[in-house]
């Protein structure tokens, strides 16, 4: 079995596959002061409350978009399961060509939804992955990474709104009942919520006519607050929130 781990800003998300069948996933939350040991203490928690047996682990792959605890949670793995994990960096083969000015600087989470869009979906596609950052990148009809935006997410909109005036509260992240608001609150997710909506449904067209695609193109969503904002875009988007485990899966047997 395949133990997969993507280490975020806000969340670290593990699963296990058995040759393409995602087993059990997990997601907690990013912590930069827990140790390798910490680490270790959960991972044994993961799998003592799951199906999954820790022995049956064969193999591991990790991305990480946090550099200071890659090596942290790389040490963790090796400690709990003997495994030396392979990790996702210059010279990984990930199937994708990535055309940018230096793709050294792309991040592995995005290499990984690319790769995982373009076999689970086929290509040209437009992936959006909403989480701490909202990204909208393409890969094209030759399976190369083009490039794309990168926006500040809802949560730290949220955040940023809360800290940084005097009188609006911190929220939830739902949907109001009307776009319209007619209380703080009301307005506040209504932004949120719609404003991050028709965001993703503007920038999609941007893309089609700055590419020149006349036909439909595929669009994929990923990410914690998908399932939350995009019911609310008007394009036909898919919501696959594995996306990026599937694509560290199509990455390791690149790699073997």
């Amino acid at each position: 079995m395949l133990l997969v781990v993507d280490v975020g800003n806000t969340n670290i998300v593990a699963g296990v596959f058995e040759d393409k069948t995602l087993k059990v996933h997990w997601r907690f939350s990013t912590d930069r002061s827990k140790t390798a040991d910490e680490f270790g203490i959960m991972l044994r928690s993961m799998f003592a409350y799951s199906d999954v047996e820790m022995d049956k682990i064969s193999s591991v792959i990790i991305s990480s978009v946090v550099p200071p605890l890659t090596n942290v949670i790389k040490s963790a793995i090796t400690m709990t399961t003997d495994i030396d994990p392979l990790v996702i960096g210059p010279g990984i083969k990930s199937g994708i060509a990535i055309k940018m000015d230096d793709p050294r600087t792309v991040g592995s989470d995005l290499i990984a939804t690319a790769a995982g869009a373009a076999d689970e979906y086929g290509a040209p596609v437009i992936i959006i992955d909403i989480g701490t950052a909202t990204t909208i990148t393409m890969v094209d009809d030759s399976k190369a990474y083009i490039g794309g935006v990168i926006m500040p997410g809802a949560q730290v909109s949220v955040d940023s709104l809360a800290s940084r005036t005097a009188q609006l509260p911190r929220i939830s992240i739902e949907a109001p009942e009307r776009i319209i608001g007619k209380n703080t609150i009301g307005s506040m997710q209504s932004g949120i919520i719609y404003g991050n909506a028709s965001c993703i449904d503007g920038m999609i067209d941007r893309f089609v006519e700055e590419i020149g695609i006349k036909e439909p193109i595929t669009v994929v969503a990923t990410g914690g607050l998908s399932k939350i904002i995009v019911p609310h875009c008007k394009k036909d988007i898919i919501i696959d929130q594995d996306l990026l485990l599937k694509g560290l899966r199509i990455i390791y047997n690149k790699n073997i």
